[in-house]
């Protein structure tokens, strides 16, 4: 998350669609509004109300669903708002009612003079809870913006790294041109989603789609090859350095190690591949991606390959292969 506090405004203004759309509006406690939310988590704050506040989550968002909107009306009925006003005395960021339940004025009315904003939502509660919590993972994931090339090759995310000049772009372009799917180009921000999974998407949603060829200029991807060939985001599964060939370094031929490189915390397959006139890069990263698409299913062709020479010559026949043609010397 950028150092910029994440406000309940920005929570009502964020333009979700489809299946994260929150469908959220104000009816109380406008002047709150710029309370932070520190907590991407939610609570239901039922014991609270009951005036039980040890341990009381009053730093996250309290999401209030039938079974606390009824204690509320009772609490009403029993003339007990002392446990209302306590409840509000905490610096709690807003509460949201779901399924489109409004509490009554004298509710609104504390909330009012608490200076706490209260929404509302026709989502069900546990629908709420559910595209709250994955809204606030994403924007309070650990991020970092990395200079390189994002792609969708097969289905498998390729984040393509190495120095300026190398190639990445044009590398990209031909994997376009090849039925392939680009994510970012240049700049690409990667975060990190559930502690576990690094998704990467542009830096800038304006540019991302757009590329700069050297001698050719910027060009719009979308534009020329359609909106196939293009992805809002995509999670990173494979890192590949692209390096100017090198002849006094040795490189991997057999690749039965696996290595990862750390992004976020997380451990992401990675692999070198040096480039020279006459290697087809993007024909290497196709089978780079089938192939990690196979590990990711059980099947490592390498270790498999070591496996199978070993038991050739372990059964003899490379031994009668090796002296049978000298037999005659």
């Amino acid at each position: 998350m950028s150092d910029k506090a994440f406000t309940v405004l920005d929570l009502l203004d964020l333009k979700l669609k489809g299946h994260d759309s929150l469908n959220l509006s104000c009816i109380a406690g406008r002047r709150g509004l710029s309370r932070a939310l520190t907590v991407p988590d939610i609570n239901r704050p039922g014991l609270a109300l009951s005036g039980f506040y040890d341990s009381f989550a009053y730093s996250r968002v309290q999401l209030f669903g039938r079974g606390e909107y009824a204690y509320l009306v009772k609490l009403w009925e029993e003339n007990r708002q002392d446990n209302i006003k306590q409840f509000f005395s905490y610096d709690i960021p807003c509460c949201v009612f779901a399924r489109s339940l409004t509490p009554n004025e004298a509710f609104l009315g504390v909330a009012e003079e608490a200076g706490c904003p209260i929404l509302q939502s026709d989502l069900e509660s546990s629908e709420f809870s559910t595209r709250l919590l994955r809204v606030l993972s994403n924007i309070f994931a650990p991020k970092k913006t990395l200079h390189g090339v994002l792609v969708e090759v097969s289905g498998i995310g390729i984040l393509l790294i190495g120095d300026s000049g190398v190639g990445k772009s044009e590398t990209a372009l031909e994997l376009i041109q090849r039925g392939h799917r680009l994510v970012a180009d240049d700049s690409v921000e990667i975060r990190c989603v559930n502690g576990n999974s690094v998704m990467g998407q542009g830096a800038n949603k304006l540019i991302s789609h757009h590329m700069e060829i050297r001698g050719l200029g910027i060009i719009n991807v979308t534009q020329l090859y359609g909106v196939g060939a293009i992805r809002e985001q995509k999670e990173v599964q494979l890192v590949v350095k692209l390096e100017t060939w090198d002849q006094n370094k040795i490189y991997d031929r057999i690749g039965t190690e696996t290595h990862t490189t750390d992004l976020l915390g997380v451990k992401i397959p990675y692999i070198e591949i040096p480039v020279k006139p006459g290697r087809n890069l993007p024909i290497i990263l196709e089978a780079a991606a089938m192939n990690e698409r196979l590990k990711s299913m059980g099947y490592f062709s390498a270790r498999e390959f070591n496996q199978n020479v070993l038991k050739w010559i372990e059964s003899g026949e490379a031994q009668a292969a090796y002296y049978g043609s000298d037999d005659s010397y």
